[in-house]
């Protein structure tokens, strides 16, 4: 485990580990604030504009710090959202699609380790069969 993997996760993070995956591109159409990683043209992971989906339940007021993650499978997805310990969350808007959110103000209740975990498994799950299969051949999945 690397130094710091147990601190808590920041939005630095989110951004340096989405940059050690291989043959990763950024691209901010959406915006300079909004970076979307992706892998072969496909986003793994993107910073999210203001949507009326994603509200404080109290104020009503849009998240402005929504992050979205893909993720391998809908069986992941729900590990991930019905796990009342972790920060992720889903929309109606994203019934259906194989990615979780999370605020990034909450982003701290995850270890680095944790979120390297996410991000490695969102770029697995939009990377190639064989630009996957390189990478898990020198990177295999802790147990």
């Amino acid at each position: 485990m690397t130094e710091g993997a147990t601190r808590p996760a920041r939005i630095e993070d989110v951004h340096e580990l989405a940059l050690e995956m291989p043959h990763v591109t950024i691209d901010y159409s959406t915006g300079e604030d909004n970076p979307v990683y992706q892998v072969g043209g496909k986003m793994f992971v993107f910073f999210r504009n203001p949507r009326p989906d994603a509200f404080d339940p109290v104020t009503g007021e849009r998240y402005q710090d929504v992050i979205v993650f893909w993720v391998g499978s809908d069986a992941d997805k729900q590990a991930l959202i019905q796990d009342e310990s972790t920060p992720f969350f889903t929309t109606p808007h994203f019934n259906g699609h194989k990615s979780v959110l999370v605020r990034a103000g909450r982003l701290g209740e995850l270890t680095v380790a944790e979120l390297r975990e996410v991000v490695q498994d969102a770029w697995l799950s939009r990377a190639s069969t064989r630009r996957a299969k390189e990478w898990l051949s020198t990177h295999p999945p802790s147990t």
